[in-house]
């Protein structure tokens, strides 16, 4: 490092960090701050975010109020944005959760997406156990039969699940899947409250389920991570650990896909 940056504030801690610093403090709430309120969030001097703040405005990356001098994101971070979210693919970022969690289940692990009222498998990895439960790339589902499914109904904003309930015929798969509406309401009612779902031989016979939700860059409801495998290795225990494991696994798929609701897994948030 030379002479002149030993003294330089910028240096030490690199420019880059300080502008994540200062463009971590802009939230939906808080779209519009003045220099002071932001060097105060941002911890660093007036003149030194003053300096970043004027830069990163030339570059479009933060645009100013010509009126009241505050500054608010620019336009150039949402061309960002766009090529971020046309790369984003859901498969590669859930690949190696669910290789992780492949290994310590020896489960099936499946990942479905949301298509209009079903649910599509996109992605698995079969368990290496010879008795498994295996589910087929392409396999679409409705949403009212199976963990997966139930987990992703649960999710949805109240007039989407209430239009599915009211539309959609709910045919039994076996004698296990669940047929009536309001015994459904109840269920996902307490899958609202636990944060995920599980399934016994509800589209498949002595097959179970435990999926939690994943949601995408609109904190909505994008698709669902499940274990699966045959009931008798399926009791209380078991689905109570891996749903303690998917929770966190779906929250780290869901933070990859952009979303960033920290209440997405209770069910008392504001659903539009």
């Amino acid at each position: 490092m030379g002479h002149n940056d030993e003294n330089n504030p910028l240096a030490e801690r690199g420019v880059l960090a300080h502008v994540c610093s200062i463009l971590d403090c802009f939230t939906p709430e808080k779209a519009e701050m003045g220099v002071r309120e932001l060097a105060r969030m941002a911890d660093m001097s007036p003149s030194t975010t003053g300096r970043l703040l004027q830069s990163m405005r030339e570059r479009g990356i933060l645009r100013q109020d010509p009126e009241t001098k505050t500054y608010s994101l620019g336009i150039r971070l949402l061309n960002w944005t766009g090529v971020y979210l046309s790369a984003l693919d859901i498969r590669a970022i859930a690949m190696p959760v669910m290789a992780d969690l492949q290994a310590s289940t020896l489960e099936t692990i499946s990942l479905y997406v949301l298509d209009g009222t079903d649910r599509v498998c996109v992605e698995r990895l079969e368990s290496p156990q010879r008795v498994r439960i295996v589910a087929r790339l392409g396999l679409r589902l409705p949403l009212y039969a199976g963990s997966a499914g139930k987990v992703i109904l649960a999710y949805l904003s109240t007039e989407q699940t209430e239009q599915i309930l009211t539309t959609v015929p709910l045919l039994p798969f076996t004698r296990h899947t669940i047929t009536d509406a309001a015994k459904l309401r109840e269920e996902l009612a307490v899958i609202q409250a636990r944060g995920y779902a599980f399934s016994y031989g509800e589209w498949i016979e002595d097959a179970s389920g435990v999926a939690a939700p994943i949601f995408g860059h609109d904190n909505q409801v994008a698709g669902a991570l499940t274990i699966s495998g045959p009931s008798q290795r399926f009791d209380k225990e078991v689905i109570e650990r891996y749903g303690q494991q998917l929770i966190p696994a779906g929250r780290e798929i869901s933070r990859a896909m952009g979303s960033t609701s920290n209440s997405s897994y209770m069910k008392d948030r504001t659903r539009s």
